[in-house]
């Protein structure tokens, strides 16, 4: 099923995947890709397989092709109006918000500012701009009270395990960290690590519904 969603004076694209299921996930692309690209795609595929719809969506940038996105208050806003018109069509249980590094981003900072949501999944999520370490984007997240689970490779030049574990320890615990053993930002894998794709995307897949479950239990 595709929407129109009215985002001020523009409209953006979204898609709902079904699985039939009381728990949704609004997913936002990052800044290079788009809602249909192979990325957001999979991760869509590989939650509805393990029962969690999915709601894709563009900003109003990518509806109008361009490669610089939007600022960060469209991305929030934007964001906040597919939440909208999620809960009025599907009416979830379960409502999760987040989406892959700059997507997961705008949720974060939204869910920081106390938007209502029963969780927040984020997809490589970007710490710092591409080759500028010292600029980290942390302070918001420890003001972030809904539960978090966040995935990103050990090997995400956005996001380093020396520099994500001191964050870590002033998040709180609300705060699930799942690290993808050999995964870039793009959750790939060399082919000299003995795992594949596929088996990371498994691995996102299996510990989401197990994280789920845990939430589905509290939220009844």
């Amino acid at each position: 099923m595709t929407w129109r969603v009215q985002v001020g004076t523009d409209e953006v694209s979204a898609a709902h995947d079904s699985a039939g299921s009381s728990t949704v996930f609004v997913c936002a692309h990052g800044a290079g890709g788009n809602m249909q690209d192979r990325g957001v795609v999979s991760i869509s595929q590989t939650l509805r397989a393990r029962g969690v719809d999915v709601v894709r969506f563009n900003f109003p940038y990518t509806e109008k092709r361009s490669g610089r996105p939007d600022p960060m208050p469209v991305l929030k806003q934007t964001t906040e109006a597919v939440v909208a018109r999620a809960r009025a069509e599907l009416q979830p249980r379960v409502l999760l918000i987040g989406g892959r590094s700059m997507g997961g981003r705008a949720a974060s900072m939204l869910a920081a500012d106390g938007f209502a949501c029963d969780g927040l999944l984020l997809l490589a999520y970007p710490l710092h701009p591409a080759g500028k370490p010292e600029q980290l984007r942390d302070a918001h997240l420890p003001r972030i009270t809904a539960p978090v689970l966040c995935f990103n490779g050990t090997r995400d030049a956005l996001c380093t395990p020396d520099l994500m574990e001191p964050v870590l320890r002033r998040v709180g615990g609300n705060w699930t960290m799942h690290w993808l053993e050999g995964a870039d930002h793009s959750f790939h894998v060399l082919k000299r690590s003995g795992r594949t794709d596929a088996e990371v995307l498994a691995e996102i897949g299996d510990a989401t519904r197990s994280w789920v479950e845990q939430l589905s239990s509290v939220a009844r």
